[in-house]
């Protein structure tokens, strides 16, 4: 999920596995995967480094609970 603004100054909450494409013209719109289309504040450098930084996030999560080692055997 990544955080974002739209022009009115509202902030909301996008999950960025939606996101299909990014364009300036002028403002900065976002086409989502369902064709449905978002305007926000943020630059399209801004929304594909906050999309880029959520997916490098996601795989380095640490599993919730860790795995309990297994004891070593005796010979």
């Amino acid at each position: 999920m990544i955080k974002l603004t739209r022009l009115d100054g509202e902030a909301f909450v996008l999950n960025a596995e939606l996101i299909r494409y990014v364009e300036t013209r002028p403002d900065t719109f976002i086409t989502l995967i369902n064709g449905e289309r978002l305007v926000v504040n943020e630059t399209m450098d801004e929304v594909i480094d906050r999309a880029v930084h959520y997916q490098q996030q996601k795989h380095f999560w640490k599993p919730a609970v860790a795995p309990t080692p297994m004891p070593s055997p005796t010979h």
